[in-house]
């Protein structure tokens, strides 16, 4: 076998299951007209003021990545140019979309090389706020600053004057503006590492004028890589009205929403009437609130009321039969050996301290092609997420949108999401038709306990 790699076997090997994802991505590397074009690159960014920060990435050469907009059930192609010395690649977070256009590499593709390009071809058949980020090296690339957010517009305007998103993440920044470690082992094994610096857009606290008397379509994305936190707006009239991209059945109120990395909320604002008035967005956090960021009015009001919104459109999901429904187990709790991980191609930290169901995801190896579990296509599901330990895991499944059923430790409002955040020591249930075939990963949004074994991926049969 010489000059055969451990990657060259590995691709092999997915594209011998995965063949027809395989040859579609050909073709659209080769015909696909391309809409919107990014680039992934090194960069030194300012995010401190007057303390620029080397050794940041993005999807930009000099700033914050930029929002991808798209419309509702139109085709778009995107093609990503990797800019840095390093793979990578694209995850599209909330999109159900072919599974070939995923982004997982080994799972739907090979990794981007440094140098390289990949055609990224899909139709969105949901609308509202996504966000997009590498699935290699995930945790470096993410922490230096790869997390951009995503809008699919919908399909009929629902009437606001502004639309506004939100990209909410932290940074480990040092007092000098260098970066810190990005993870400590011992807090790994606990609820993460947390950043030192908040952010919105990449600025601390940035403050945005809009028309007073004014709606405004607020999207919060959260792409940070471990702070689970509570958000709040002072100083206006607002109420949710989506959640993870899907439409809440009724307006909620904003007292507090709890929101875990990959978690996104459409929040409709009405602005004060008078000139100068400021309606802030806040973190409650246990050392104090922190002001993430704030809005004031200018100029005469405009005098717009909420009720000249129309509705958001529900997305197209089909309902789950749960008179029918076939109920999975997956329990997530510390790894049951504490091995080492194998040598993933995409980066690892050294330490399996998390497990799906006492099995410690590995990475790339030693077999990438092992399902969790595996659904019939278009069956309906529960799947029944255990939690056993004290810390929070936002669970994320790719390419697939499930509904929340119920909880033994808190009434649960029956949402429809791609996240689910899943509290200390808490068993919840939520359900699914398995409508989009392929290998979906399903892990932890926490990166550090999903590059540390809590991890896995589905498989919906064709």
């Amino acid at each position: 076998m010489s000059g055969v790699t451990r990657r060259d076997l590995l691709v092999g090997s997915a594209a011998v299951l995965a063949a027809p994802a395989f040859a579609g991505i050909a073709a659209h590397r080769t015909f696909a007209a391309v809409d919107q074009s990014i680039e992934m690159h090194n960069l030194t960014h300012e995010i401190v003021q007057d303390m620029p920060t080397p050794g940041m990435m993005g999807f930009s050469a000099d700033g914050p990545p930029p929002v991808i907009r798209m419309r509702q059930g139109e085709t778009t192609a995107i093609e990503v140019r990797n800019r840095l010395d390093e793979a990578s690649t694209v995850h599209w977070h909330g999109l159900r979309i072919k599974n070939a256009m995923d982004g997982v590499p080994y799972l739907t593709q090979s990794p981007i090389e440094a140098g390289e390009s990949f055609r990224y071809r899909f139709t969105p058949p949901d609308a509202g706020t996504f966000w997009y980020h590498p699935h290699c090296n995930t945790l470096e690339q993410m922490a230096r600053g790869m997390t951009g957010v995503l809008v699919v517009d919908d399909a009929e305007d629902p009437g606001f004057d502004q639309d506004l998103p939100l990209n909410i993440r932290d940074f480990r920044i040092g007092s000098k503006g260098q970066f810190l470690e990005f993870y400590k082992a011992r807090n790994t094994a606990r609820g993460g590492t947390l950043g030192t610096i908040s952010t919105v857009n990449w600025r601390i606290d940035p403050s945005y004028d809009l028309p007073a008397g004014s709606l405004i379509r607020l999207r919060l994305a959260v792409t940070d890589l471990t702070r689970v936190g509570h958000y709040t707006l002072e100083g206006g009239e607002a109420h949710v009205i989506a959640l993870d991209s899907n439409p809440v059945p009724a307006p909620m109120t904003i007292e507090a929403i709890e929101m875990g990395p990959g978690q996104r909320a459409d929040i409709a604002l009405r602005m004060p009437d008078s000139e100068g008035k400021r309606v802030e967005l806040i973190l409650r956090k246990p050392s104090g609130d922190l002001r993430l960021a704030s809005f004031r009015a200018t100029g005469q009001s405009a005098r717009r009321q909420f009720a000249e919104l129309k509705p958001l459109s529900p997305n197209p999901i089909p309902e789950p039969d749960l008179g029918t429904a076939e109920t999975m187990e997956f329990v997530f709790g510390w790894s049951p050996a504490g091995d080492a991980p194998a040598n993933p191609i995409c980066g690892s930290l050294g330490y399996l301290f998390w497990s799906i169901n006492r099995i410690a995801w590995q990475g790339d190896t030693p077999d990438p092609l092992a399902p969790l579990a595996v659904m019939k296509r278009g069956k309906s599901y529960i799947l029944r997420l255990r939690n056993e330990t004290p810390y929070d895991h936002p669970i994320h499944l790719h390419g697939l949108t499930f509904r929340l059923l119920r909880s033994n430790k808190r009434p649960i409002p029956p949402l429809l999401t791609d996240t689910a955040l899943l509290k200390a020591e808490e068993t919840m249930e939520v359900a699914l038709v398995a409508d989009n075939p392929g290998d979906w990963a399903f892990h932890c949004h926490v990166i550090e306990h999903q590059k540390t074994g809590l991890a896995g991926f589905l498989r919906v049969e064709a």
